[in-house]
């Protein structure tokens, strides 16, 4: 009885051939299929433990594996992370990086929609959200993104003047992302991010914009000149209503005006008469 118990436990397979088995099972191979994926468990079943270590791989946190068996992928979805079994005969992976990729735009020659030329460069922020898209929808889904980024900058910037190109970077950055989004989730790939760099517009438009912008300072500059004399020459006439009304006051305003003047020209004033006395005699002059 305990030969055939151990006969037994030897023939039967292990847990994880029989998981495996029944995903073949799921997946509808045929009768060729069964019999290729049969010799595979049986190579690995008859090499074991060593063929363990050409059969295991190792898939890291961010990543994902689409996993071929007889050219169809396995369960229909990525295995990871973690370790995996891979068949030697008739599987193939693929590993799927699910890090956020950054894809520079290199300066594209646009044309506005006033006929001005410039030249603009961006960034694009992307990630893998689903690998078995990825790998089965597209061909290189890292090219496809680049080409397709280029096209939507061109095709978005080319409907905007160059006032509101140089205004409304951030809105046209969201309509940007929001078409590579739609367009791109088909292929497993989620947009994070689009920036507007640079953009380059030619000299002598450059000069233009800087004549604009200095005439427009230069006026403005002239209104709050003419604004600053009008207040200056209200603030005088208050100013001189007020020293009208109190003779002393004139006076003290005459010797602090009589006392910068010196100070500025370093000269020395003198009085031969005191003010008080001219102040009476040309009182008693009035009176007479």
């Amino acid at each position: 009885i305990l030969t055939c118990k151990g006969i037994c436990s030897q023939i039967v397979p292990p847990l994880w051939i029989v998981s495996l088995l029944s995903a073949d099972r799921r997946e509808g191979i045929g009768v060729c299929g069964w019999i290729l994926v049969s010799i595979s468990f049986l190579l690995v079943f008859i090499t074991f433990p060593i063929s363990i270590w050409a059969c295991i791989k190792v898939v890291r946190e961010y990543e994902r594996a689409v996993v071929f068996r007889l050219g169809r992928i396995l369960s229909k979805k990525a295995k990871g992370p973690g370790l995996i079994l891979i068949l030697p005969c008739t599987d193939t992976f693929i590993k799927v990086d699910l890090r956020t990729v950054t894809c520079n735009i290199p300066p594209q020659e646009i044309l506005t929609k006033d006929a001005v030329t410039t030249q603009v460069d961006g960034v694009v922020y992307y990630r893998i959200h689903s690998a078995v898209c990825a790998v089965a929808n597209v061909n290189n889904v890292h090219s496809v993104t680049f080409l397709l980024a280029q096209t939507t900058l061109r095709n978005v910037l080319g409907t905007q003047t160059l006032a509101q190109l140089l205004a409304g970077r951030e809105e046209i950055a969201h309509s940007i992302q929001a078409i590579l989004d739609s367009a791109t989730e088909q292929w497993g790939i989620k947009v994070a991010r689009v920036e507007i760099k640079d953009i380059r517009i030619p000299m002598a438009m450059q000069r233009v914009m800087a004549a604009e912008a200095e005439a427009t300072r230069e006026s403005r500059a002239k209104v709050v000149a003419a604004e600053g004399e009008m207040n200056a020459s209200k603030v005088l006439k208050q100013a001189s209503m007020v020293l009208a009304e109190s003779p002393a006051g004139l006076q003290l305003r005459y010797l602090q005006t009589l006392t910068t003047v010196a100070a500025e020209n370093n000269s020395t004033i003198v009085f031969p008469l005191p003010i008080n006395l001219l102040d009476g005699l040309g009182q008693k002059n009035r009176g007479g």
